[in-house]
């Protein structure tokens, strides 16, 4: 006889949908589906500051199709200030199965197609419904999925719970949570294991970078998983606004060469369009960079901090912040260079204006 689980698997998509979002105003228009705005409630989320919570909001059920056999499954929002849109599709596996036939499920979960379809139908009803509340609404192409494999409890031969340590000496956790069918080497799960967390006997994080494994006996939504949905969203946003200087730095360049063959009166100011396009764009991209990155404070390293700490670790944040902030150091530079080639441009106008000015009086002085 095996190990016996109670669980399901949690499936995300994020989506950005905006420059930002009003919570109050969101809070209005789903009035009538409960929404509510929710903090971590274990004594550990005290480390974190959280400076505006989130809207979460349920918003109806699907029947799914895995492996053959229909689920019911719940889709709930979580909406956040900076612009983004999460959706959760929460589906339960059979009651106490066995291990590897819930290890099938989660990857049956994580493989299947149609889940990315109903998330996005969801995100599109719920984007049209809290439009009035988003300033410059406009669902990007880049997604952010992430699959959660939830266990409230694992139960050996005997009955009685298992601990998380006694979890993982049973088990390889690794074909789960790394989506591998062949045989991992052992530093590859040492890796693995390396970004493993626990804070009571009874409970586990093991992150990776699209999944993760949370064990907890609670009921409902975890503080975990909402770190985690914290950590994707921000993921999604640094994507978003890198995509955006990728696509926006050539376009620069393209209309820099083209300012700078055309034809220009004495007094014109070539460059004034594009530099303001250019000083909106920094701003924007730097503020709501900022911003995200203060939607989320970490204050000390206790559980939920690290597993947060870990999660931004895993998904490169440093690195996607790092090429943000090169891209946005080429535009200041390149606006610094036009300003100042503009305004020798107009130093110079004001030097010819002044000789045609004396030459005139000459004349004038002349013909008197």
């Amino acid at each position: 006889m095996t190990l016996r689980v109670s669980g399901g698997a949690n499936a995300y998509r994020l989506l950005d949908v905006g420059y930002s979002i009003s919570l109050d105003r969101a809070l209005d228009l789903l009035a009538t589906s409960a929404p509510e705005r929710v903090r971590p409630v274990r004594g550990e989320a005290a480390a974190l500051q959280i400076q505006n919570p989130p809207v979460s909001v349920t918003l109806g059920g699907e029947r799914l199709t895995l492996q053959g056999r229909a689920y019911d499954a719940e889709v709930a929002a979580r909406i956040f200030d900076f612009g983004v849109v999460s959706l959760c599709l929460r589906v339960q596996a059979p009651p106490e199965i066995e291990w590897d036939a819930y290890a099938e499920f989660g990857s049956a979960v994580d493989a299947d197609a149609v889940i990315p379809v109903l998330l996005e139908h969801h995100a599109r009803r719920l984007f049209d419904r809290i439009a009035p509340a988003i300033e410059r609404p406009n669902m990007a192409p880049v997604r952010e999925d992430y699959v959660v494999f939830r266990l409230r409890e694992v139960l050996g031969e005997d009955g009685s719970r298992l601990t998380s340590d006694a979890l993982l000496q049973r088990v390889d956790v690794a074909p789960l949570v790394l989506n591998e069918r062949r045989e991992l080497s052992a530093k590859a799960k040492d890796e693995l294991l390396h970004h493993r967390f626990s804070y009571y006997t009874d409970d586990l994080a093991l992150l990776s970078w699209d999944n993760a494994l949370v064990l907890d006996p609670a009921n409902g939504a975890t503080d975990v998983e909402y770190i985690l949905e914290f950590a994707n969203a921000q993921l999604l946003e640094l994507r978003y606004y890198d995509a955006i200087l990728d696509a926006e730095i050539p376009k620069l360049y393209d209309r820099i060469e083209a300012a700078r063959g055309r034809t220009v009166w004495l007094f014109s100011r070539r460059f004034s369009n594009l530099l303001g396009e250019m000083q909106r764009l920094f701003a924007d991209s730097t503020e709501l960079v900022e911003r995200v990155e203060n939607s989320l404070k970490v204050t000390d390293d206790v559980y939920l901090a690290r597993i947060y700490s870990a999660a931004l670790e895993i998904f490169r944040g440093k690195e996607w912040r790092a090429g943000v902030d090169r891209k946005l150091t080429l535009v200041r530079e390149t606006y610094e260079m036009l300003n100042a080639e503009s305004q020798a441009w107009r130093a110079e106008a004001l030097e010819v204006a002044i000789v045609l000015l004396i030459m005139a009086e000459i004349v004038m002085a002349f013909f008197r």
